[in-house]
């Protein structure tokens, strides 16, 4: 009997040791500081969103959440150390469509899977663009544009400052069948300054800083790039409605964990962020910036996740980009 007792005791520890293996303290978690890691620079729109939640955070999780910015790579530095990192919660990223949606048909070979490396907790915040044009281009919509770009093929100039607004441009040319020239520049700011100035002639623009430039007159608001009208414009309409159906072109910004994090803190670190989205100083803070709240459970942030991923790789394709 007492070899059976001795017997059973230990089965018993077994299990316990290898669910404290896959689960560590999931229960009890989090027990000590989150980090965050940012793979860009401070500044930029992943950083602000970051901060701007993280610093919510510890209010009900009882612990530190720190974000450090790991930058490099077009991203792939910051997201590999999270891909390697201890699946307990306690090391995550701040993903974007660039790192979860783009990357994986720009590079050739990652160090690690897009989608089986990761596990989705939630997005923050999508930015969607505007598509602005130098007010001396005689057009007011997009029916318009198209109408005079088929009318003087290869002769638009459309500036790209790279990412996201680079394969926005290339979506709306294939979308619409039209021939334009994409104009790359070094970044969003200057490639704003050049249609602002009239060295090109359109520009898909963040709506946050061109609303500000429509408003003054140096630019002319055409339509926005996301699935519904922005609250910052909204009188302008979407590409959609303005006749190109289904175009759809943003940036997310989202919290994803390594794969094998136990579904208990997952569950625990959405429920986190959608208290702190749902925060009124927070609101106002990520709609000054004008970006939406998507509101997200872990599934659905997953699903856009995959659903992204041949979408931005078709634009790839077509547009002939390869930067390794």
């Amino acid at each position: 009997m007492k070899n059976l007792a001795a017997a059973a005791i230990a089965v018993v520890l077994l299990i316990c040791g290898a669910a404290l293996a896959q689960g560590g303290d999931s229960g009890r978690y989090p027990t000590r500081p989150i980090r965050i890691i940012v793979p860009f620079g401070a500044g930029g729109p992943s950083d602000l969103v970051a901060r701007t939640v993280a610093q919510k955070m510890p209010e009900s999780l009882g612990q530190q959440v720190i974000t450090e910015n790991r930058g490099g790579a077009n991203g792939i530095v910051g997201v590999e150390a999270v891909a390697r990192s201890a699946p307990d919660g306690y090391t995550l990223v701040m993903g974007t469509t660039g790192t979860h949606g783009i990357n994986a048909s720009l590079f050739s070979k990652l160090p690690y899977d897009t989608i089986k490396d990761f596990a989705p907790i939630a997005r923050f915040g999508i930015s969607n663009y505007v598509l602005v044009a130098h007010p001396s281009l005689s057009v007011r919509t997009v029916k318009e544009l198209l109408r005079l770009a088929k009318a003087r093929p290869g002769q638009l100039t459309w500036a790209s400052g790279g990412g996201v607004t680079q394969l926005a441009a290339e979506l709306f040319k294939h979308s619409a069948g039209i021939d334009v020239v994409v104009v790359p520049y070094k970044g969003n700011a200057p490639a704003v300054t050049a249609t602002m100035s009239g060295e090109v002639s359109l520009i898909f623009g963040g709506i946050a800083q061109a609303s500000r430039l429509v408003e003054a007159g140096r630019l002319r608001a055409i339509a926005v790039s996301g699935a519904r009208r922005s609250p910052a414009l909204p009188n302008v309409p979407t590409v959609a409605e303005s006749g190109l159906t289904g175009f759809e072109a943003g940036s997310w910004y989202g919290l994803l964990a390594p794969a094998a994090t136990p579904r208990t803190i997952v569950e625990r670190l959405n429920r986190e962020v959608l208290r702190v989205l749902k925060l009124p100083d927070v609101r106002e803070r990520l709609l000054a910036e004008a970006f939406e709240i998507p509101l997200d459970t872990p599934e659905e942030f997953a699903a856009h996740i995959r659903a992204d991923v041949p979408k931005w790789a078709k634009v790839v394709k077509e547009a002939g980009i390869k930067v390794n």
